[in-house]
């Protein structure tokens, strides 16, 4: 298996393309301006207690409260309070809790008014994105996770991923950790730490425990609401938690952000900083790697399979319901049962990849089509669960219903990656009225008339369908002595480029600036 990462920068916001074996099978976009980013640290205002639902709201500085629930204060959050507050008011000196007194866990069943008060300050950590209506979801549980570890304060237990199966390296690990462990944190070993040596595993530590004293003097005298430590961005996140030895390619299309994630890898993998590569292609970085025909082909509502059976994934505000249907892969000479089976487990893998592309969250059910045979459905049972091994998502599958559904329950953190492929009528814009084919040859040049003549903008980059493109190259008679383009050329001489541009609908066409920017056209 070869994985690649594709990170596309633009102004507004960071995309980028987890590719698997030439598939798309994760697509992350990081806005510039985001207010909330899953890890965070806070100090928050309590603006409201609810009583009623043992929870509380908490003002991090936005326009929606953030919802605090009390069994997400975790068992440790009296100790965590008194820490806050010594930190605020000046009386903790140092974030070493080698000599702070602990105090006895919180009530498993208490009440949440019987540990903060309203006005009070709380240090609480993004769990979730706000998600339709709803505010962030925080956790007062703190946790800061590294490449190979997971720091935990507060806590002294040392847990290894249950990923790591051999009994000789999860003793090599705990021993080597019990060495090394700050007193008053607890410390979770990640499945990448497997046979990583001593001096990696504990740099990792170090820097974790940085982290940790970099928000105890990001906390001293602060007013909440603040931000007290943030987390790394989603590509930065996706590259931590992503890259291991079967990535052979990180191509990123931005200077600045290159020169970051090169510097980042060298960090936490010197032998793959080779991989990260600039992109400096004159086409769009998706396109040049078919990200956005990926993309177009698999985020609408009907998914096509290649044996042509298809999906159809449909959302509702309480669940998601995905229909899986034979379409032409019914004219097969199998029996009806093989070929429910065959569709099925194709069905299966496509599921299990539109999962993790849409970031679909909470509770999906899948429609199969039936199978009377019991170890049929047992083995489609078994295959989706393995499919789904490589969603870090946590997520449950049950068995197979006697109506042949499953259904699936997968952690919601963000809201779902929603990409509208459908394309409005190029002719009519959604009008229902047509004007002259003729006249998108004078639109495309009035539009370049107005960038290069009226803007004085240089170095125009015009990115046309293919079909468009030939003919104003050549023209539809294959000659190119008094080709549209040529006339183009002489009349805007201030560095005229035409490219084509396959993932533009027909009649639809770019322009792009010298440094690669769409110039937006009212």
């Amino acid at each position: 298996m070869s994985n690649e990462l594709i990170i596309n920068s633009t102004p507004t916001e960071v995309v980028t393309a987890l590719i698997s074996d030439k598939k798309l099978v994760e697509l992350m976009r990081e806005r510039n301006d985001s207010q909330f980013s899953v890890g965070d640290i806070y100090l928050g205002k309590v603006s409201k207690i609810a009583g009623s639902l043992n929870a509380a709201f908490i003002n991090l500085g936005y326009e929606k409260d953030a919802f605090l629930h009390y069994y997400d204060l975790g068992p440790q959050f009296s100790s965590l309070n008194n820490y806050t507050q010594g930190a605020l008011s000046g009386k903790s000196k140092v974030s070493s809790l080698m000599y702070f007194k602990m105090l006895p866990d919180i009530p498993k069943n208490g009440k949440i008014q019987e540990q903060i008060q309203q006005g009070h300050n709380v240090l609480v950590q993004i769990a979730k994105e706000p998600i339709s209506t709803k505010g962030p979801r925080i956790t007062s549980q703190i946790t800061l996770p590294g490449r190979f570890l997971v720091l935990i304060p507060f806590a002294e237990k040392i847990a290894v991923s249950q990923k790591i199966r051999t009994p000789e390296e999860r003793d090599r690990l705990r021993k080597l950790l019990d060495q090394i462990k700050p007193k008053g944190f607890g410390l979770i070993v990640r499945t990448v730490a497997e046979e990583k040596s001593a001096e990696e595993i504990s740099a990792d530590l170090n820097s974790l425990v940085a982290k940790w004293e970099e928000c105890f003097n990001n906390l001293k005298g602060a007013h909440a609401p603040k931000k007290v430590l943030g987390e790394m961005g989603r590509t930065s996140v996706a590259i931590r938690d992503t890259v291991n030895a079967s990535f052979t390619n990180i191509a990123v299309d931005d200077e600045v952000l290159y020169e970051e994630i090169k510097e980042y890898v060298h960090t936490i993998a010197p032998e793959k900083e080779s991989i990260v590569k600039l992109y400096k292609g004159a086409a769009p970085i998706f396109d040049h790697y078919g990200v956005d025909r990926q993309i177009k082909s698999t985020f609408g509502r009907t998914v096509g399979l290649q044996s042509g059976a298809y999906l159809i994934i449909e959302h509702t505000e309480a669940l998601h319901v995905i229909d899986v249907n034979s379409g032409t892969r019914i004219k097969s000479k199998n029996d009806q049962e093989t070929n429910a089976l065959d569709v099925n487990l194709e069905a299966a893998a496509e599921i299990a990849r539109q999962l993790r592309l849409r970031d679909i969250g909470g509770i999906i059910v899948v429609d199969f089509i039936d199978m009377y045979n019991a170890e049929n459905r047992a083995k489609l049972f078994k295959q989706f669960k393995e499919m789904m091994k490589n969603d870090k998502a946590k997520h449950h599958i049950l068995p197979p219903s006697k109506f042949g559904l499953i259904q699936i329950t997968r952690e919601r953190v963000r809201p779902q990656t929603v990409i509208d492929t459908m394309e409005k009528c190029p002719t009519c814009n959604g009008t229902g009225e047509v004007e002259p084919s003729f006249m998108i040859v004078d639109k495309i040049e009035n539009a370049l008339r107005f960038i290069v003549t009226g803007q004085n903008e240089k170095g125009v980059t015009l990115l046309l369908h293919p079909f468009i493109y030939a003919y104003i190259n050549k023209g539809f008679l294959g000659s190119s002595i008094s080709s549209i383009r040529s006339k183009w050329k002489r009349k805007y001489k201030n560095g005229l480029d035409i490219k084509e541009l396959d993932s533009l609908h027909f009649l639809e066409y770019k322009m792009l600036n010298k440094r690669g920017e769409e110039i937006k056209l009212k």
